[in-house]
C-alpha cells in the first residue's frame, strides 16, 4: 500500500512538473520568428509570425541564424512564381549564417554547439532557425562577421558553379559577367581572376561600373548608353568571349550570340530580360560553333549541392581567410527582419550594388 501511494505520489508530481514545464517553457523554446508569405503577391505580403522551429531529420543541423541575404529568387517566390522544391521549407531565403544550435541523429562532420558557420539553403532561411543537412554546411573564415558570411553561400556557390562546373573556365580566357553589380556578379568577377581568366562586365551604371572594376574586372560596359557587344569586339580584337554568365535572357541574345567567341560557351541562369526569344537564335549560335548551357542551383541534388559546397570549400574558401584576403563579400546595406519589406523594394528598384543582408540578431 505504501509503494502504491509512493508511486501515485510520483506519477502525479512528475505530471505536475512536466505541466508546468509545458505551459513555462516549449512554446518560446519551439518557437520562431519566421517571415510568412499567404498571399503572393508585393512587398507588402512579407508577414513576420510565430511558427514552429524545424524539426530536425537525420543529418541535419539546427542553425540559429543570426544573418540571411537577399536573392532575386525570393522576389520571385514572394509572387507565387518559383515554389520551393517539393518537401523543402516554404519560409523564403536560400542562404544564412549563424551558430550551430543543435545537431541532429546522425551527424558525422564533427560540428559542435556555437560553431559559427554559412549554409546553402532551398528554402528557410528568413527565421530564426533553419534545418540544413550537414552536407551543405561551411566554416566561416574567422575574420569574417557572420553579416559578412551571409552574403556568401549563394551567390558565390552559384557563380563557382557557372564558372567551372558549368562553363570549366580556363586560364587567359576572356568572360563576359551579366549584372556585374549583384551578388553573383561581384563573386564571378573575383572568381574569374583567381581562375587566371580575365572578367569583362556590364552594368547599367557608371557607380556600378567602376565598383565592378575595383574587384578587378578588365572592361565595363553600361548597356544603356553603349553596345557591350562592340565593346567585347574591341577588347578582344574581334575574337569574343570564351564564356558569357548571362542572368538576363531573352532581349540580350543577339548581342550574346555576337559577342560570343567561336567554340564560346554562353551560360544562361536567369532570364530577367525576358524569356521568348524572336529571331534566328539558333543559326547564328550554329554559326559560331556556340555552346548554350542552362544551370539552375536550387533545384539541383542533395549530392550535387554537397560536391559543390566541398570543392568550393576546398578551392576557394582558404582565400577568403586572412586579413589581406584576395576574395570579399560584397555588401551593398542591411535590415532588420522587421524591415524585410522595404529590402525587397531595395532590390526591386535595382539600387543595390552588392548583397543586401538581413540581421536577425544584431552585430556586436
Amino acid at each position: 500500500m505504501h509503494r502504491t501511494l509512493h508511486a501515485v505520489r510520483r506519477l502525479v508530481l512528475g505530471n505536475a512538473y512536466r505541466t508546468a514545464w509545458y505551459n513555462c517553457c516549449p512554446r518560446s523554446a519551439t518557437m520562431m520568428r519566421a517571415v510568412c508569405v499567404d498571399v503572393p503577391g508585393g512587398p507588402e505580403s512579407l508577414l513576420l509570425r510565430t511558427v514552429p522551429r524545424p524539426e530536425l531529420k537525420c543529418g541535419e543541423v539546427l542553425i540559429k541564424v543570426h544573418a540571411t541575404a537577399l536573392n532575386r529568387a525570393d522576389l520571385l517566390q514572394r509572387r507565387g512564381l518559383y515554389p520551393p522544391p517539393p518537401g523543402e521549407s516554404d519560409i523564403i531565403g536560400l542562404e544564412v549564417a549563424g551558430t550551430v544550435d543543435t545537431l541532429g541523429p546522425g551527424v558525422k562532420g564533427g560540428w559542435g554547439r556555437d560553431d559559427r558557420v554559412m549554409a546553402l539553403l532551398s528554402g528557410g532561411g528568413y527565421a530564426e532557425y533553419v534545418s540544413v543537412p550537414e552536407e551543405l554546411l561551411m566554416p566561416v573564415p574567422p575574420n569574417l562577421t557572420l553579416c559578412q558570411a551571409a552574403a556568401i553561400p549563394e551567390a558565390w556557390l552559384t557563380a563557382f558553379q557557372l564558372l567551372v562546373f558549368i562553363a570549366q573556365v580556363k586560364e587567359d580566357e576572356v568572360v563576359l559577367a551579366h549584372a556585374a553589380a549583384s551578388g553573383v556578379g561581384t563573386a564571378a568577377v573575383q572568381l574569374v581572376r583567381l581562375l587566371g581568366a580575365v572578367p569583362v562586365v556590364t552594368a547599367g551604371s557608371p557607380e556600378k561600373l567602376k565598383m565592378a572594376l575595383s574587384l578587378g574586372a578588365s572592361a565595363g560596359f553600361n548597356y544603356k548608353e553603349e553596345s557591350f557587344a562592340q565593346g567585347v569586339h574591341d577588347f578582344t580584337g574581334g575574337r569574343g568571349a570564351n564564356v558569357i554568365l548571362d542572368c538576363i535572357g531573352g532581349c540580350n541574345w543577339e548581342k550574346n550570340v555576337s559577342s560570343l567567341a567561336i567554340d564560346g560557351r554562353w551560360v544562361l541562369y536567369g532570364t530577367m530580360g525576358g524569356r521568348a526569344v524572336e529571331g534566328e537564335l539558333l543559326g547564328k549560335l550554329l554559326s559560331k560553333r556556340g555552346h548554350l548551357l542552362c544551370s539552375l542551383l536550387r533545384s539541383r541534388s542533395l549530392q550535387y549541392k554537397a560536391d559543390l559546397v566541398k570543392a568550393f570549400s576546398q578551392r576557394v574558401l582558404p582565400y577568403f581567410s586572412d586579413q589581406h584576403a584576395p576574395l570579399r563579400p560584397v555588401i551593398d546595406s542591411t535590415f532588420n527582419l522587421k524591415d524585410i519589406a522595404e529590402a525587397h523594394r531595395h532590390m526591386e528598384a535595382n539600387k543595390n550594388m552588392g548583397k543586401i543582408v538581413i540581421n536577425l540578431i544584431q552585430p556586436n
